[in-house]
C-alpha cells in the first residue's frame, strides 16, 4: 500500500528527486528565462510545450505572468519598482518571501499587460494552464504518488519548494548581494560561482544583467553554464536555435586610426572595455602604489580598490568618503580613477554623432598616451584596435 509503482532503493529515491527538481530548473533557465523572457533563443515548438508542460505540473507558474515580472526586474533594477530587489526590500525578505513578492507583481495587472507581450496566448494557455495553474500541481502530486508511493509526497513537496527557494530566493536574492562580479552594469548583480550546475547556469547573475539577451551566461574562462550545454545539444539535433549571445571584443592587430568602426565597437563592448580597464589599468597602478605606499596608506589602498572599478551609483556614502581619501592621497590614482569616469562619460553620450564621439575617443586616446601612466598608455593604444568586424 505504501508502495508505488516503482520500488526503488533510498539513493534511487535521492536521485529521483534530483532529476525531477533538475528538469524543472532547465524549463525555467532556457524556456521561461532564455527563450520568453530575453529572446536569446528560439525553441521547435514541441521543446518548447514540454518545457511549458512541466512548469505547470511542477510550479503551477503562468508563462506571461513570470515574463511579466522578470522583466520588470530588469527594467527597474534596484528601484523601489524592482519586485524581488534586496538592496531595496532585503535580503531576508527576498530569500525567504521571494515567491510571495514574485506572487502580489503577477497580480497586477499593469505589470503584466506592460512586460509580458509575445507570450504564449493560444487555447491550452488561455483555458488550461492559465485557468487552473493549482491543477498542473495536484496532478503532479498524483503522479509522485502513483511512482514512488508514500515517499512521493515527500518528492512532490521537494518539487513545490525548488523554484521558490533556488530562483525566487538565492538567485533573486544572493545574486544582487554576494559573489565576484565580471561586469560592472548599473544593478548589484554577482555570479555566486564560476560553475552553474545545480541553478542550470543561473548562478552566473552578473553575465546575464551584463548582457540580458545573450543565451550564454558563461563568458570567462574557467566559468561553467550548464543551461547553454543544454542549448547547444537542442541546437545539434535542430530542436533550437541561438540567436544572440554577448558580444566578444574584437582588436585588430596593427589597427592605429580611430574612425566610425572604433566607436562602434567601443561602444557595443563597453562592459568588456570597463572590465579590462578595471584588469589592466586599475589593479596593476593599485600594485604600484601599494609598493610605494607606507604602512597608513595601505592599509587605506588595499580595500579601495574594489570601490575604483564599482559602479559610481552602486557606491554608497561611507564608500564614496573613503574613496575620496585614497584619490586625495595619490596622484595616480586619482588620474587613472578620473580617465575611467571619462571613458564611461564618453559611452553614455551615445546619443551624440559619430564624428563628435569618433574626436572625443581619439581625444582620450591620445591624452591617455601621454599620461605617463604605462599601464594606461598600453590601454590607450589597444582601445585603438577595437573593431566589429570579425577575423577572417
Amino acid at each position: 500500500m505504501l508502495n508505488g509503482f516503482l520500488d526503488l532503493p533510498w539513493w534511487g529515491y535521492v536521485l529521483a528527486t534530483l532529476g525531477l527538481t533538475h528538469i524543472t530548473i532547465a524549463s525555467v533557465t532556457i524556456y521561461l528565462h532564455r527563450h520568453q523572457a530575453h529572446r536569446g533563443l528560439e525553441l521547435h515548438p514541441s521543446v518548447a510545450h514540454f518545457f511549458r508542460f512541466w512548469l505547470w505540473l511542477t510550479t503551477g507558474m503562468v508563462t506571461a505572468e513570470w515574463v511579466a515580472v522578470h522583466r520588470k526586474h530588469h527594467a527597474r533594477c534596484e528601484t523601489e519598482d524592482d519586485p524581488h530587489s534586496p538592496i531595496v526590500k532585503g535580503l531576508s525578505t527576498v530569500m525567504w518571501r521571494g515567491s510571495e513578492l514574485y506572487r502580489e507583481e503577477a497580480a497586477r495587472e499593469e505589470t503584466v499587460r506592460k512586460y509580458a507581450h509575445g507570450t504564449p496566448n493560444d487555447w491550452i494557455e488561455r483555458h488550461v494552464y492559465g485557468r487552473y495553474p493549482f491543477l498542473g500541481i495536484t496532478l503532479m502530486a498524483v503522479i509522485d504518488v502513483a511512482l514512488f508511493g508514500a515517499i512521493g509526497l515527500t518528492i512532490w513537496a521537494i518539487q513545490m519548494v525548488w523554484i521558490p527557494f533556488w530562483a525566487a530566493g538565492v538567485i533573486n536574492g544572493v545574486g544582487h548581494y554576494w559573489g565576484y562580479r565580471n561586469f560592472e552594469p548599473s544593478d548589484a548583480s554577482t555570479n555566486l560561482t564560476p560553475w552553474g550546475i545545480l541553478v542550470g547556469g543561473e548562478e552566473l547573475h552578473n553575465n546575464h544583467h551584463a548582457f540580458p539577451s545573450s543565451a550564454k551566461f558563461a563568458l570567462r574562462r574557467g566559468e561553467f553554464d550548464l543551461g547553454w550545454a543544454y542549448i547547444r545539444g537542442l541546437e545539434r539535433v535542430g530542436l533550437a536555435r541561438v540567436k544572440r549571445v554577448a558580444p566578444k571584443p574584437v582588436i585588430a592587430p596593427g589597427k592605429q586610426e580611430i574612425d566610425r568602426d572604433t566607436v562602434s565597437a567601443v561602444v557595443v563592448n563597453r562592459l568588456h572595455v570597463l572590465a579590462r580597464y578595471g584588469r589592466e589599468v586599475v589593479l596593476p597602478t593599485v600594485r604600484e602604489e601599494l609598493h610605494r605606499a607606507d604602512q597608513t596608506c595601505r592599509k587605506l589602498y588595499r580595500p579601495a580598490k574594489r570601490l575604483l572599478i564599482r559602479e559610481d551609483s552602486l557606491i554608497n556614502e561611507r564608500q564614496r568618503n573613503r574613496l575620496q581619501q585614497v584619490l586625495s592621497r595619490s596622484q595616480q590614482l586619482e588620474l587613472v580613477y578620473e580617465y575611467k569616469q571619462r571613458l564611461q562619460a564618453l559611452w553614455a553620450r551615445s546619443s551624440h554623432s559619430h564624428e563628435t564621439l569618433r574626436k572625443q575617443l581619439a581625444d582620450w586616446c591620445a591624452q591617455a598616451e601621454a599620461s605617463g601612466v604605462r599601464a594606461l598608455q598600453d590601454f590607450a593604444r589597444s582601445l585603438r584596435g577595437y573593431t566589429l568586424a570579425q577575423p577572417a
